[in-house]
């Protein structure tokens, strides 16, 4: 008999994985409070820093066995929790803490670490709010030197090929070692589409369910599983007939992707001659290498915060400057879209944010360029640092969360002042670079006809749209059920930005999870969106997509389905949709 695991998970990937469980245990080390003697603080701050060193060790020997044909975003994991062992909020204020209240490493250590996830819980934005999951795997590292365990978890020197592996989250070193092991799949109880886990699965093409809740429970080590991410579920104890349909799942799946891969040269036409513009989201100058391997038209969205992350001192021009010139001369020609920052005040950004008190509700608070207009210092060096690498290649700017005609003149008016200092210092940029706006906050949406007369370009963030929309946090797992991109207020919202840009001949394009979602593709299609900007590793199934439809026909299709959206089967017409392709 087949048993489905209770919940169901997150698949990050759209592969199917055969192979028995094993439990993998690796939870965060406890650390309890232990007061030492006056003349014990000494020793106990060299064991901590000998702890850091440990740590540090252990994870250049991991980035040592990483293969030298892996891309190289992978390493930048593993460089990440290297510079964080250098950074001072772990290695110096824990010592201080030993110092101060005499307390033990192990305890100095986890209150610094209680401090810093509680600033990354009170961010607004999704991705960035997962990024606590680096400081929870940095102290973990340590910790285990502390307490005598060091290295990564005991499971890594055993054989793990064809293992599926059941944790309840995993750290990005024992993620790569194991898949340099051959796992065969991973399955978690904790994380989201924008975990650590999610990314490196999605990175590495390795099989993967995440966020299902008390799997390690259930499960039993040594069982067989099935493990169909594109579910995002796991069966265990298959009979033999369950297993026979998923081996020939599997199969199919491995010649569709060979078809994926015959597509990179080939133009996102539909079947009616329509054609449409597929472009990457990227956060790193490592995914540039992604980004050409997929045939991309271009970078639909940059985002820059990671330039602000893990630093004391915002970057300054320069810095700004030489990672967007390695990325825009990384391209060979193809244009490149720079979001401005996109990070608020309750973020650790005290370097430049002194004054500014931490907001009682960050998602409405100053952020974005409400921050970047309150703090010019910020603003005006990557500003700057955009207008001087247009002279290296086609670049565009974009302002995120943009929510009043008035925040766009300020801007405007700050770029053009920029300018004319540039052509003063003798410095070579685009003067028609141009701008365009994060269309995410509903305010916006609803008044898009007048921001398309002000800006060259509109770009739909529906991450971010439809949780203001709807008041939910995606992320929040006790609300994310309400997190509905075809929830009808957001199909208007939607529409009338098409609309807008239409009406007024500015381009339209969708940089949100919504645009590189094979569900909701021929949706966006027969909306009249022409330009998606996704994550490299889905645009080729996104442009199999597009050669299959037949655009015309979707049109009539979505008119029909935009006037009765107080049906409750819209999900079920969405889906019928790709019925009319060719």
């Amino acid at each position: 008999m087949t048993l489905t695991c209770t919940g169901i998970g997150i698949g990050v990937t759209s592969s199917i994985a055969i192979g028995e469980a094993y439990h993998l245990q690796c939870g965060q080390a406890e650390a309890r409070r232990r007061t030492i003697a006056p003349e014990d603080v000494e020793h106990e701050t060299a064991r901590y820093q000998q702890a850091v060193l440990g740590a540090r060790q252990d994870l250049n020997a991991v980035r040592d066995q990483i293969p030298k044909a892996t891309p190289t975003d992978i390493y930048a994991f593993i460089d990440t929790h290297l510079l964080m062992l250098e950074d001072a909020a772990l290695v110096e204020a824990p010592i201080e803490t030993i110092q101060s209240q005499r307390c033990n490493a192990e305890w100095a250590l986890q209150l610094r670490r209680n401090e810093l996830v509680k600033i990354f819980d009170a961010m607004e934005d999704p991705y960035l709010r997962t990024r606590k999951d680096d400081v929870d795997h940095v102290v973990g590292q340590i910790q285990k030197h502390l307490l005598g365990q060091q290295g990564s978890s005991t499971a890594i020197e055993e054989d793990l090929k064809g293992k599926i592996i059941l944790a309840q989250d995993l750290t990005p070193a024992d993620t790569i070692l194991m898949r340099n092991q051959g796992v065969a799949a991973f399955v978690t109880e904790f994380g989201g589409p924008m975990s650590h886990t999610a990314i490196l699965a999605r990175s590495l093409g390795i099989p993967a369910v995440i966020g299902v809740h008390r799997v390690t429970q259930y499960l039993k080590h040594g069982e067989l599983l099935i493990m169909d991410a594109e579910q995002g579920v796991v069966l265990a104890n298959p009979d033999e007939r369950t297993l026979e349909h998923y081996r020939n799942k599997s199969g199919d799946e491995q010649a569709h992707i060979a078809s994926l891969r015959a597509l990179v040269n080939e133009p996102a036409t539909s079947v009616d001659g329509i054609d449409i513009t597929l472009k990457a989201n990227i956060e790193l100058p490592e995914d540039i290498e992604a980004t050409n391997d997929v045939g991309a038209l271009g970078v639909g969205l940059y985002r820059t915060e990671f330039l602000y992350m893990n630093r004391a001192q915002p970057p300054n021009e320069e810095e700004h400057l030489a990672s967007y010139k390695r990325i825009v001369e990384g391209l060979n020609g193809i244009p490149i879209t720079i979001r401005t920052l996109d990070l608020g005040a309750d973020k650790e950004m005290d370097s430049c944010c002194h004054e500014i008190q931490p907001a009682s509700n960050p998602a409405l608070g100053l952020r974005a360029i409400r921050l970047c207009l309150k703090e010019p210092t910020l603003f005006r060096p990557q500003l700057r640092a955009i207008l001087r690498v247009s002279a290296y290649g086609p670049v565009r700017i974009m302002i995120p969360m943009l929510s009043s005609l008035q925040e766009l003149h300020a801007v405007k008016s700050i770029i053009e002042e920029l300018k004319q200092e540039l052509k003063d210092e003798g410095h070579s940029f685009n003067p028609d670079i141009p701008v365009g706006g994060m269309i995410e906050v509903p305010a916006a949406a609803l008044a898009a006809d007048s921001f398309a007369k002000h800006l060259d370009f509109l770009s739909i963030g529906t991450n971010d749209l439809i949780q203001y929309t709807l008041a939910v946090d995606r992320v929040d797992d006790e609300v994310n059920y309400l997190y509905d991109p075809l929830h009808p207020s957001i199909l208007k919202l939607i529409q009338l930005v098409i609309q807008a840009g239409h009406k007024a001949d500015k381009a339209v394009s969708m940089c949100g999870e919504m645009a590189g979602n094979p569900l909701y593709i021929p949706l966006l299609l027969g909306m009249g969106l022409r330009k998606f900007s996704m994550q490299p590793g889905v645009l080729l199934e996104a442009k199999r997509i597009i050669r299959a439809s037949d655009i015309g026909s979707l049109t009539k299709q979505v008119a029909n389905l935009m006037s009765h959206l107080d049906e409750e089967d819209i999900v079920q017409r969405v889906k019928q949709l790709s019925s009319v392709m060719h």
